[in-house]
Order: structure tokens, then sequence, then C-alpha cells
């Protein structure tokens, strides 16, 4: 059943038809679906196909698909027979965009490419998301993982000489999110000039983006950025502190957050230091300063420290773990989860986009997707009769 929200969404009237799987494509549908655009999804059937993979995905993949695919209804088609190209070709007719992420051909053999298909329909928007833009690595199988190793964000990540991969699929999620900026953008020039385009947004291309600030920095200076683990932080008190019962991120940062945080914690001696007066001071003296603040902040608890921090304006975090950002107090309050019913019947909540329009949440309309459970919907609208929508799936999923 679809939840409408209180108001009318940007993107409503949209059609979005696509044809990814995975995390980088289905984020870029997730995106524009929650922006109020219409997305189906078209899951490929038949010939050992049983639809988008990450639905029986297990372990770390295990979240792929009941994340990346609300707000969508699927369809399911056998793109290797005439019936289904064609369905596919029916349903395209309709759309505003269309969204691939398959290996270059893919989309090409099928007759479903950009080139195939703007001269019938030269309103079309057209977003293929890729390991690279056209150049030389652009015959390369990407993962995000591959170009975290080969773009340097391992190395900024890990410590010296153990490159580290980030702990979420940051590439594949802001790949698709720039395809969704991109669609945005063709929409706007449409619009304009009435004609659509082609969009391609890629894995390389968007972790280079993510390291940018260090390859500028290096241009800046002339001195390449350390990895993290081992950088030289611009100010004194920004680490990870063991405390009684935990760990702690701190942060002191400017010279008047010092004083308070001396202050607050009755380090009048440190106050007065005078080789601790300035914030440049304080980090040529982390090598003494770290040891000693460690020692003074050791026989706190977790819950006291943040307590004294919040109370003086300072920043801080606890260390904390995905799944319990599931009793977040600020996250349920504030609406930042929400229930969701997912394929097999069970409910959990999700996590909305970061962001509020006119002070609302954009909100979950539809659940994830059974396997074709829009066919009947979707391709009745379009002429299709009962018999004729059900030869579309293979004798696999009917």
């Amino acid at each position: 059943m679809e939840r409408r929200m209180s108001k009318r969404l940007p993107y409503e009237g949209i059609r979005v038809v696509e044809f990814t799987h995975m995390v980088m494509g289905p984020t870029c549908g997730l995106v524009l679906g929650d922006l109020g655009a219409e997305v189906i999804k078209v899951e490929a059937v038949g010939h050992g196909r049983e639809g988008d993979a990450t639905r029986r995905l297990l372990g770390s993949g295990s979240g792929f698909f009941p994340m990346f695919n609300r707000n969508k209804k699927s369809v399911a088609l056998d793109l290797q027979t005439p019936e289904g190209r064609e369905a596919a070709l029916r349903l395209i007719a309709t759309a505003d965009i269309v969204s691939e992420n398959f290996k270059p051909g893919t989309m090409q053999k099928l007759g479903l490419d950009y080139e195939s298909l703007k001269a019938s329909n030269p309103r079309l928007i057209y977003v293929s998301h890729k390991g690279f833009l056209p150049g030389p690595y652009d015959h390369r199988t990407a993962l995000d993982e591959v170009v975290q190793m080969m773009g340097g964000l391992a190395y900024m990540t890990g410590r010296p000489g153990d490159p580290l991969r980030a702990g979420t699929s940051v590439n594949d999620i802001m790949g698709g999110m720039f395809g969704a900026i991109g669609a945005m953008a063709a929409l706007a020039e449409r619009e304009a000039t009435g004609c659509g385009q082609e969009i391609q947004s890629a894995l390389f291309e968007n972790n280079v983006f993510l390291v940018a600030q260090h390859i500028l920095q290096y241009a800046v200076t002339g001195k390449p950025a350390s990895p993290m683990p081992a950088r030289i932080s611009a100010w004194a008190v920004y680490d990870v502190f063991e405390v009684s019962d935990g760990q702690i991120f701190l942060a002191v940062v400017s010279d008047t957050q010092w004083a308070i945080f001396c202050e607050a914690f009755g380090f009048a001696d440190l106050r007065a230091d005078e080789r601790l007066k300035s914030n440049n001071d304080r980090v040529r003296a982390r090598e003494w300063l770290m040891p000693d603040l460690r020692q003074r902040v050791a026989g706190f608890t977790v819950q006291e420290l943040s307590a004294r921090f919040e109370q003086a304006g300072l920043p801080f975090a606890p260390i904390t773990r995905p799944q319990d950002l599931l009793d977040d107090p600020h996250l349920q309050a504030t609406g930042g989860l929400s229930p969701i019913t997912l394929p097999d019947g069970s409910q959990t909540q999700t996590v909305l986009l970061p962001i509020t329009m006119g002070g609302e949440r954009p909100q979950v309309r539809l659940d994830p997707p059974k396997l074709g459970e829009h066919n009947e919907e979707v391709f009745a609208a379009l002429g299709y009769s009962p018999e004729q929508i059900q030869a579309f799936t293979s004798k696999e999923t009917q």
C-alpha cells in the first residue's frame, strides 16, 4: 500500500525506469523516489536470473536491497525474449529518466542503450552508472574497493603501509547520488531546451573527488598528505580517548575552546602553561600533552565526559556501532528512522534521506517491493492483457 506525504514532493509526475542492481544504480533511484518520482525497477528473470541478486545476498550485502530499493515498484521481465524487450521498450517510452548500472555493452546488446532510444524519445534522460568515465580505464571492471585502492582513499584511511577500505560503500552511494544530481540538472535543462541527454557517473571519478582535498593540499603545500592515522593534526586535541568504560572522541579546536575545556575540568595548570598558549603551540606540544591528557581523563566514564563536554559546548562523540543507531534518541525524536515491511513480511526500521524539505523528511511511501509485485499494475496501464503479462516472466517466477 502506498503511503502519502502531507505535501507535494518535487518530482511527482516524473517516471524513472531503472535497470539497476547492487548499490550505485539503486541509490540514484532511491534519491529520486524519495523526492517523489515514480521509480519502476525492471528486474531480469529467466535463463537463470531471479531478479536483483542483492535480494539474496548474505553478510555485508544483506542490507543492500532493503536500504536502496524503497519507494520503487518492481516489474519482472525476461529481457532475453522479444516479448520482454518489447515490453521494456513500451515502458521506457513513458519514462522521463532511464537509469542503469550494468557492465558496458549489456544495455546495447538488449537495444536499451541511449543511442538506441533517443531517436524515438528525444526528451529521455539516460543515466549510466559506471566504474570509470570514458577513457583508458573504462574497459576495467570496478568495485567500490577497487577504486578506493587505486584512488587514494584506502591509502588515506589505513595506517602507513596498511591500506584500508572505508567502512561503507562510499563510492557506490555517492556515485548514485551524483547520478541523481545529473538527472536533476538534465530535467532543469530539458525545461529550457525540450531535449534530454545522457548523464554518466562513475566510481573512480567519484573517489577522486572524495580525496581531492588531499590532492589540493599537496598542490598548495608541496607536501604529500599522510594517511589519517599518521597525520599531523591541525588541532592539538582531536583524538579518541580510552576511558574507564570505553572510548570517546574529544576535540578542542580553538584557543577559546581550550580555555573552556581547562575551566570545565579544573585544569588551571594547563591553562597557565605558556607552552600551551595557542593552538599551534599545543600542536607542537602533542608529544607530551596528549599522554598527560589521556591520564587525566582516563578515570571518567563515557557518559560523564559526554555530559561535561555537552554542557561546555565542546565537540565530542561516543564511539557508536551502526546497530546502536536504531535506538539513538536524536534519530528517534526527529523521525530520522521510518518503519518498513521487507519483501518476506518482516518489519524493521530504515534510514531516511538526510534532508528536510519545509520541515519534513521525505518519507517511505512504498516498502521494498517483492519481485514482480507491480507487473500487473504497470503493464495493464500500457495496454497488456493478463495473459501477455504472464508471458513476460519466466516459468521460474510464476
